[in-house]
């Protein structure tokens, strides 16, 4: 066995142990939004995991997977449906050197992890349904065509545009399409006062909570340094580092901050934090020092507890305050490459110019602004369209009685706590 064929079963097994990480972080989301809801949903979202990651897997297999990374144009792949990798077929993803169905493994991992962000959204009040139908679209015409944009040579990825691991292609697209979702549905029974003053609406089990925020964590090293789709070299390590560090600064920084502005050390507002600066770091994490992922995750972690609070003061009702975390965060640690990206990690990536602070000028800062916009644009507006059409016909949310019932019994038939919420369960316990 010659060096090129071990280099190339080393990387395999790395991106097949990074792809199970990041599948695993679907496990973490499962427990961290079910114990952010009430007991009588909990089954439900911690089902509807297991039901997005079932249709990305078939759905990014035959549409997404080229839409991002076929051949094609500037906008978004043509060639290479179904898997079916013809000659020159998937380009843009070709110095990759690993089989083709690890590379979609790991893909769409990410996909799973951007629709589970935007079901954040509709939490405790949307339709089973609507999540089939909008997780296929989602699948099919959104998560994609950003995907081919900065990963796939489409025009963003020509200009420069650095988003290493997809704090815009993956965690600003779920966090723009849960915010569409959110001011469709509107908020959940109780949540306002006739003065428009929000209810706190706790969750059920806040050790839950945390035990998700720390397997994604963990996930998250599959999530960014996998990106390397390589075990050469060792730079993956390198990101593990950033990555850490980031997310250990956003966890000081969000609970110092809630201590500061409301008085106590919310445990929530902790998880948010590692998870905002992890968010934050992932389009960075290759292209900045250590000090600066520290910074990057601080701002994140303090920014996003101060966009949750203020956004649920305007009465918007985000359950898992997707948008602050993914989308606040995602803003942030795409444009902070523009500042911190350093002159060394630049060109070993090969990707983009350095940033403001390493005498790259505004060029970098502008293309990150732009690729910023123009996919939030996308999104919203797709996502719009969507929801809007499916609003109209088959509708969104459930019913009063079943939102106050709960959506394991009216959705499912049965509660994730039948022992605490069933009456006939009780009186046959009796």
């Amino acid at each position: 066995m010659n060096l090129k064929d071990i280099t190339y079963e080393l990387d395999s097994l790395w991106v097949m142990l990074a792809a199970i990480l990041v599948i695993g972080m679907q496990v973490g989301f499962a427990l961290l939004e079910a114990g952010s809801a009430r007991m009588k949903n909990s089954g439900h979202i911690a089902g509807k995991q297991l039901l997005s990651f079932a249709i990305v897997s078939i759905f990014f297999w035959a549409f997404g997977f080229t839409i991002i990374f076929g051949d094609g144009n500037a906008m978004f792949g043509t060639t290479g449906w179904f898997l079916d990798a013809g000659k020159h077929t998937y380009d843009s993803i070709s110095w990759a050197h690993i089989p083709l169905s690890l590379k979609y493994l790991f893909q769409m991992a990410f996909a799973a992890v951007s629709l589970a962000i935007a079901w954040g959204g509709f939490a405790e009040r949307g339709k089973l349904s609507v999540y089939i139908v909008f997780g296929i679209l989602f699948t099919i015409i959104i998560y994609p065509v950003i995907g081919h944009w900065v990963w796939g040579g489409g025009w963003l990825s020509k200009m420069g545009m650095q988003d290493f691991a997809g704090s815009t292609v993956v965690h600003l697209q779920g966090a723009i399409a849960a915010l569409i979702g959110t001011l469709l549905l509107g908020p959940r029974i109780g949540k306002f006062n006739k003065n428009k003053t929000p209810n706190l609406i706790p969750g059920h089990n806040q050790v839950y909570s945390v035990i998700g925020g720390i397997i994604l964590w963990i996930g998250w090293f599959g999530f960014n340094a996998g990106s390397t789709m390589s075990a050469a070299n060792g730079f993956f390590g390198f990101i593990t580092l950033t990555t850490n560090l980031a997310a250990a600064a956003g966890a000081l920084a969000a609970i110092i901050t809630a201590k500061i502005l409301g008085g106590k050390a919310d445990i929530g507002a902790m998880i948010n934090g590692a998870l905002a600066a992890l968010v934050a770091i992932t389009a960075s994490c290759a292209f900045v020092e250590a000090w600066a992922a520290i910074i990057i995750g601080a701002i994140a972690g303090a920014v996003t507890f101060w966009t949750s609070v203020y956004f649920e003061k305007k009465g918007l009702d985000d359950p898992v305050y997707a948008f602050s975390v993914h989308g606040i965060a995602g803003i942030i640690g795409t444009i902070s490459t523009g500042f911190f990206a350093s002159n060394r990690l630049v060109k070993s990536g090969g990707v983009g110019q350095a940033g403001l602070f390493y005498g790259g000028g505004l060029h970098q800062l502008g293309v990150q602004v732009l690729g910023v916009i123009v996919s939030m644009m996308y999104v919203a507006v797709v996502s719009f369209i969507i929801l809007f059409i499916l609003k109209k016909t088959i509708g969104l949310r459930v019913t009063s009685e079943e939102e106050l019932s709960g959506l394991d019994i009216s959705e499912h038939g049965a509660y994730g706590y039948p022992e605490h919420l069933d009456p006939q369960y009780k009186s046959k316990a009796q």
